[in-house]
């Protein structure tokens, strides 16, 4: 028996998923692997349809690579009569554009119900099984490849590439870089601070005025002091006609006070 089928996948997926058991074993259509045969060759069960029939086996599967192919002995014995199947089937990967190209030769020898069955019938039950199997595997290996193409990304995301600790701060611009204003008291230090500040020397005299009275205050004497220089209130003048009646009240009341005691004195010697 020989059959060919292409698969849209890389043969090297399909031969990572042909050399692990696990994966292989998903791949038969109608096996079911018992529980305990995950560490030796794929035992459990397999249902194959042939006509309008469906035979069960009950036996084990074996994948081994053999110089670049995979060799595929299967034995087993019908759960229901007394009939028997033995196969034996290579498996080759030939990669071709945009895919593979799976190839099957071997034979099957059957006692029982499946050589009971038509020779057509068995052919093309034997052409669909391995149809099916080879699309699986090549369902299983893409989904495989894609989990593990995930990973990778993850992996790479996990890695810093620009060489910089996520978790420290990169050299830059600081506040504390900032040029600090130089004190009011410094009479050349204007200057100099708009050169640091890249504005130059030809500031007004009015602003610079004002910076170097500011500087050095608090916000709360700045927002109670009240205004100085050109912008202070004017005091009200005051008047000479006030100061000379300051001058001449202050003395009369004193002789009148002086005078009030002696008259109450002299009352008092009376009575």
């Amino acid at each position: 028996m020989e059959h060919e089928v292409f698969v849209p996948v890389p043969a090297e997926v399909l031969r990572a998923t042909l050399t692990d058991p696990a994966r292989a074993a998903r791949c038969v259509p109608g096996f079911q692997q018992d529980a305990d045969g995950e560490d030796g060759p794929l035992a459990g069960r397999l249902k194959v349809r042939v006509g309008g029939n469906t035979i069960t086996y009950r036996g084990a599967l074996r994948i081994t690579e053999r110089a670049g192919r995979f060799a595929v002995d299967g034995e087993g014995t019908e759960v229901r009569g007394r009939g028997t199947a033995t196969l034996a089937l290579m498996v080759a990967l030939t990669p071709v554009a945009e895919g593979t190209t799976i190839g099957f030769t071997g034979h099957v020898t059957a006692a029982g119900r499946l050589a009971d069955a038509d020779a057509d019938a068995r052919t093309t039950a034997g052409a669909r099984l391995l149809d099916r199997f080879a699309e699986a595997l090549a369902a299983v290996a893409d989904v495989e490849a894609e989990i593990a193409a995930e990973e990778a990304d993850a992996d790479l995301d996990a890695v810093d590439l620009d060489g910089v600790d996520d978790g420290v701060e990169e050299p830059g611009a600081s506040v504390f870089d900032a040029p600090v204003p130089p004190p009011s008291l410094d009479p050349l230090a204007d200057e100099e601070f708009a050169d640091q500040t890249g504005t130059g020397t030809g500031r007004p005299a009015e602003a610079a005025h004002a910076r170097r009275t500011m500087i050095g205050r608090s916000a709360e004497e700045v927002d109670h002091a009240p205004p100085r220089g050109r912008y202070a209130p004017v005091p009200a003048v005051e008047t000479s006609s006030a100061g000379a009646t300051l001058r001449w009240i202050a003395p009369a009341a004193a002789l009148a006070l002086a005078s009030a005691v002696v008259v109450s004195r002299a009352l008092r010697r009376r009575r």
